[in-house]
């Protein structure tokens, strides 16, 4: 069964992606392709800019399938 949303997290901060709410809009690879790179996998890549951008970004998702949330519990 695929997962219904993935965590990409960095210092604090958690994108999570939910891909059946997704658009395809493009928004994300085009604010912060360094970020969001659907070429690749993970496409979502935590490392490649300030925790601050990425979550500018996420905020400009349309649909909803990118959000903030809270960090990862740990095991």
């Amino acid at each position: 069964m695929p997962k219904t949303q993935h965590e990409y997290s960095k210092n604090g901060v958690t994108v999570v992606w939910r891909p059946k709410l997704c658009i395809h809009s493009g928004r994300c690879v085009q604010g912060l392709g360094v970020v969001f790179n659907p070429s690749v996998h993970p496409w979502i890549d935590m490392e490649a800019a300030p925790v601050e951008r990425v979550a500018e970004q996420v905020r400009q998702c349309p649909s909803g399938a990118l959000t903030l949330g809270p960090p990862k519990a740990r095991a």
